[in-house]
Formats: C-alpha cells, structure tokens, sequence
C-alpha cells in the first residue's frame, strides 16, 4: 500500500472483509480513504475531536437517519489507525463525474430537506455544532499560508473581513430561532437592483451574487436544525450498489446549525454562473417540495441563502488560490469566477459590513 496509515486502514477493512483487495481511494491530510473489498476504511482528520466524531457516527447509526446517512459497519465506535481515529463504512456507488447530466440534484435536496426535519433533541447526544463556518476559517488560514498571487488573494480576504464573525468561524452563531421561516417575509427590491456601475461584471449567463437581498446583518437565520455541514455531489452514494437510493456520506462536519448552509454550496455555484439556472431551480424546487425548513416555502429564497452562500464562495475561492499556488500556476477559468465573485461581493450592499461605521 506504500504507508503505514493505509496499510493499517486496509487492515481493518480486513477485519470485516478478509479477501478483499486494497484500493487508496484518497489520501489528504483530512482524511484518507481506503477500499477493501465492500468495506470503507476511513481515517478521520489528526485534530478531530473525537468526542465530537463519535457522536456524529452515532447519530448516523439512529433509526431516525435511516434513508438519509449511510451507516457505518458494527458498532459504530471509533477505531485507531496509526493514531488517527478511524471508522469503517459500507461501500457505494458515488455520482458519476463524467455524466453531469446525471447528477442527482432532486435526490441531494429532498436528501437534505429529510435530514434538516430530523428532531435533533431525539439524537444521541450531545449533538456537536455543525463545522461549516469553521471549514471557511481554515481555508482562509490556508490562503494566508499559501503564495497567492497578491491582488486575487487581497480580494477574497477582503470579502472574508465583510462576512459576520460567526459566518467567517471565528464566533458562535446567532441565537436559535424556533418560529418557521414565513412565506409572507418581506419581499427583496426590485430585480433591477444589481451589481452597481462599475463593479467588476458577470460573465456572459452567470447569475450575479444578488444586490437585492438583504445586507448581512439583516438576514434571517436558523440554527439547532440538523445539518450536514459540506454538502456537494460527492457526499452522495448509491446503497446497496449499484442501483440503491442515494444516501448521504461523510458524518465530519453533521451537526447542529442553519440549514442554509447545507443549500449554500449550490446557491454560490449558480450565483457565480458555475451551476446553471434550470439546475438551480430543480434543487430548490425538490427542496422545497420536501418541507426542507432553511428557506420559505415560495418566493425569493436569497434573504435565507445570502450570507452562507457568500461564506462559502469565500471558502472556495480561497482554497482555488491555494490549489493554483501549489501547483505554480495561475488561477484557471474556473478559480478565476471565484474571485470575481468575491471582487462583486465587496460591491454589494453588506459586501464588508464589518467595516460599515
């Protein structure tokens, strides 16, 4: 296998599948995955808090989480693999990455939209905090650490500083907020209210970052939902494979939070025009047929998905200069819509509302 992390992991796949081959299927330094027969061996990250994993597993393993989470083999209790904590998991068939056509956007939303109506005070607990706002300060720690080109990193730091400290993980969230978000909110500015003149444009077919929902400090928030806390197209697998139904993975980042975070990813890829606008609309619309709670059920849904999905273009920005700086490059068309999107951030209403007098 070439270390003594993945020869280990394989090991312990071994315990449940003894004439299983060993496959590293990823090898990062917050988490390394291995294959052995139908069985998943998955290191977690060196500075997981283990407490806070196990009771993640273990809400992965209740009966309320059954169709939702995939759940891991045996007893679900953390093993040790070379001094990392460890867990092993039934294998399934993930999305295809060369069939975008194909990819399950209905099932990810209704998915979430199940895992978001979870009552948490029914789950083994205590229930840690879900780490998405905590993955955007990383990055951020990331891009300081990395040789960024100056100008591109300068600008998404400064979209980093205009986010509100508990969107930038650097404070705990706004308080619980119990009443269901309703439908008669008030309603966002006119749709000619967009990116003021000047500010650095759209491409042609991308969807702006929207200048007419509210600014940060005014929006509505939700927390105490059940979340998943990383949610994109390869936390999703088929199970049993091949052909079962789609199942979410990967508990280490589950917890308690707003729920629009979960939908922030794929909010910021259509805002930044990488996700297009009939996908979007389909996501949104499983979501909302399913009861998902992070936003009203008709109408405008930005007031809700704003400040996570600025939150996590910051995120991805970042860790787009960080990849590009490795591998001593410029920023490829994609990375670069990123940035762009933080540069129109800075531009819109809110866009550093930390510094606002």
């Amino acid at each position: 296998m070439g270390t003594l992390l993945t020869d280990r992991l394989a090991a312990l796949g071994r315990r449940v599948s003894p004439d299983g081959r060993a496959v590293v299927l990823a090898d990062r330094p917050d988490g390394t995955v291995v294959r052995v027969g139908p069985v998943v061996s998955k290191a977690h990250a060196p500075d997981s808090d283990r407490d806070d994993l196990a009771a993640r597993i273990a809400v992965a393993r209740h009966p309320l989480l059954a169709g939702i989470l995939l759940a891991p083999l045996g007893d679900g209790r953390l093993l040790d693999a070379d001094g990392r904590p460890a867990s092993l998991w039934p294998l399934g068939a993930p999305v295809a990455p060369d069939d975008p056509d194909a990819a399950p956007w209905e099932d990810a939303a209704a998915l979430l939209a199940r895992l978001h109506s979870v009552p948490v005070a029914e789950l083994p607990g205590p229930v840690p905090p879900m780490r998405g706002p905590a993955k955007v300060a990383r990055a951020l720690r990331r891009l300081r650490a990395a040789d960024a080109p100056g100008t591109a990193a300068a600008t998404v730091l400064r979209a980093w500083s205009g986010l509100p400290p508990w969107a930038r993980g650097e404070a705990e969230p706004p308080r619980p907020r119990t009443a269901p978000l309703r439908a008669e909110a008030p309603q966002p500015r006119p749709e000619d209210a967009r990116i003021p003149a000047g500010a650095p444009q759209p491409r042609p077919q991308e969807a702006p970052l929207r200048a007419e929902a509210a600014p940060p400090r005014a929006a509505p928030h939700r927390t105490g939902l059940l979340c998943h806390g990383d949610l994109h197209l390869g936390q999703l697998v088929r199970h049993p494979a091949p052909d079962g139904p789609w199942l979410l993975i990967d508990v280490d980042d589950l917890g308690f939070g707003d729920p629009a975070w979960d939908l922030a990813r794929p909010a910021a890829w259509y805002a930044t025009g990488l996700l297009a606008p009939d996908v979007w609309q389909r996501f949104l619309t499983a979501y909302r047929a399913g009861g998902g709670p992070a936003v009203r059920p008709e109408g405008d849904p930005w007031p809700e998905l704003d400040l996570p999905a600025r939150a996590l273009t910051v995120q991805s920005a970042a860790l787009a200069l960080v990849r590009a700086a490795a591998e001593h490059r410029a920023p490829d068309e994609v990375e670069q819509a990123l940035v762009d999107a933080c540069a129109r951030i800075l531009a819109l209403p809110g866009g550093e509302c930390d510094r606002a007098p």
